[in-house]
């Protein structure tokens, strides 16, 4: 199985590979108040994606925080209440000789 996973991962990293040596290009982005940027088409999908990664990460945190402060009200609450259990014995608890 790990053999599949690092030939699956050597697929991506080629194909991005070439995909990056076919679109050297240089490409303009017009952006607001007449500014131009000129770079290659790959950086500009690169930023592009990044962009998108930062811009969804950052809307997802408020989320993950509002969980993470729930789970651990849950935790807290669930071992005030929680009384003690009585550990399992299992078969290397058992000494030998009994």
């Amino acid at each position: 199985m790990r053999f599949f996973v690092w030939l699956f991962r050597a697929f991506v990293f080629f194909a991005l590979f070439a995909f990056s040596l076919n679109n050297q290009q240089t490409v303009t982005v017009h952006w607001f108040f007449g500014y131009v940027w000129n770079a290659p088409l790959v950086i500009i999908v690169l930023a592009a994606f990044a962009a998108g990664t930062v811009v969804g990460v950052l809307a997802m945190t408020p989320n993950w925080w509002r969980q993470r402060r729930r789970a651990t009200q849950r935790i807290e609450g669930a071992a005030a209440t929680a009384t003690p259990v009585a550990a399992p014995v299992s078969a290397h608890d058992i000494p030998d000789g009994i």
